[in-house]
């Protein structure tokens, strides 16, 4: 009897809820870097953080060659592929991208989820404030867009990561909330 060979495992890169919000079986994380990409709120989340008559915004990269993004590259089984594939379906495609660990001189090939900005969900670029606005607003059957933001906000601080684009906005939600900022660690 010959044993069907198994898929070796692979590494996803996280810069959203990946990073806080682990719902799937992980072999390994790390804290890794992808440089020439930004993370930002420009993709609309209807499946998520928000509904089809009101989308909320979640992150999505966009091509920077200056940026460095930060978030956890997370070691999984092929096959958890599937449920992630699910879990990213609005509006997002697998892109595959080199990331530096934690680790001295360790770089090793990941896959990220990617929303273009030629996919139906993608809001775009707005003023901040619009775009605290909106994230203060919108929720959906995964909960608060603002839940969303502040989680990710934090887990990048426990990363020791800055990104002005996440901590200018977790301001301006805890601003609407009635919320005093949250320290800086």
């Amino acid at each position: 009897m010959t044993e069907t060979p198994t898929a070796e495992p692979r590494w996803v890169f996280g810069y959203g809820s990946l990073i806080w919000h682990i719902d799937f079986p992980v072999l390994a994380t790390r804290p890794a870097r992808l440089r020439g990409w930004a993370r930002r709120f420009w993709q609309g989340s209807h499946d998520h953080r928000g509904t089809p008559d009101a989308p909320g915004r979640v992150v999505t990269l966009v091509p920077d060659g200056t940026a460095v993004c930060v978030g956890a590259a997370h070691q999984v089984e092929a096959a958890t592929f599937a449920h992630l594939d699910r879990r990213e379906k609005n509006g997002y495609l697998q892109l595959t991208v080199e990331v530096e660990t934690s680790r001295p001189a360790e770089r090793i090939q990941a896959t990220t989820y990617v929303a273009a900005a030629s996919n139906p969900a993608f809001l775009g670029p707005a003023p901040l404030d619009a775009i605290a606005a909106h994230i203060h607003r919108a929720a959906g059957p995964s909960g608060g867009n603002a839940e969303y933001l502040l989680e990710l906000d934090a887990a990048l601080r426990r990363l020791g990561a800055a990104d002005a684009h996440v901590a200018c906005l977790a301001v301006r939600v805890r601003e609407l909330r009635g919320e005093r900022a949250a320290s800086r660690r």
